[in-house]
């Protein structure tokens, strides 16, 4: 396999969104309350199975979200229609991406600067191998994402309130590090490299394509590209060797 062979539409279930997600959503209610049907309607446009409880704890992230939101700026959307269809929609490709890599059947997962667990309280919903841990150091995000498992608890997902360098040391090694504009991703691969297993990945969530050089001791595993509101976004997965 070369280093970019796999693509999107080449990953395993849980499937990815069948064509780029553009169209406008519905607008919601005027108190903003998060619509069941508009999110069901959503994700079959996309492709995407939720079953009844599942759609159930996805609306439920999605008004808790919105409603945080108006008094905490966790994200940069307002309407939930506008962060299921910007924010979430990356989790719906990312779960297909991570589903491909060469994990261990139990991984230990890490998602540094969890922030408002995007991406990975949506990813939890569809992608559930491992023990996933969310590791944010602000304190009202930190409850934002623990308020959140409490209302909708997720197999195997677990919330740390503090930095990334208290976390990392002393723990079994992560086999998969996800991170969304955490840090650079030259430093956070010199951060986490003495924590991640021999052959384990840190997944990026990014704009731009994937750098043609890399570190000493990384290789890229993985590439893919994918189009949100007509604007392009990338995953890499850069694996420790």
């Amino acid at each position: 396999m070369n280093n970019r062979q796999m693509g999107l539409c080449q990953a395993q279930r849980p499937s990815c969104p069948s064509t780029p997600l553009r169209t406008p959503m519905p607008r919601s209610s005027p108190d903003n309350s998060c619509c069941p049907k508009t999110v069901q309607a959503f994700c079959d446009s996309a492709n995407i199975t939720f079953d009844h409880d599942k759609l159930h704890e996805l609306t439920v992230y999605l008004s808790l979200l919105s409603k945080w939101n108006r008094v905490m700026n966790l994200v940069g959307q307002d309407a939930w229609e506008d962060i299921l269809a910007t924010l979430v929609t990356d989790s719906f490709y990312l779960a297909p991406f991570v589903s491909a890599l060469k994990l261990p059947i139990h991984p230990q997962c890490w998602d540094l600067g969890a922030g408002a667990g995007l991406p990975g309280i949506p990813l939890r919903m569809l992608w559930k191998d491992g023990d996933y841990t969310l590791v944010e150091a602000r304190e009202k995000r930190a409850l934002f994402l623990r308020t959140v498992l409490a209302s909708c608890p997720l197999e195997g997902v677990s919330v740390f309130h503090g930095r990334a360098e208290r976390f990392m040391p002393g723990r079994p090694p992560a086999h998969l590090i996800v991170s969304r504009a955490f840090m650079p991703w030259e430093k956070l691969l010199t951060a986490t490299k003495p924590y991640l297993a021999s052959g384990g990945f840190c997944v990026l969530l990014t704009r731009t394509p994937l750098h043609s050089s890399l570190p000493d001791g990384w290789t890229a595993a993985a590439e893919t590209r994918y189009a949100v509101t007509g604007n392009s976004r990338y995953f890499w997965a850069l694996q420790k060797i």
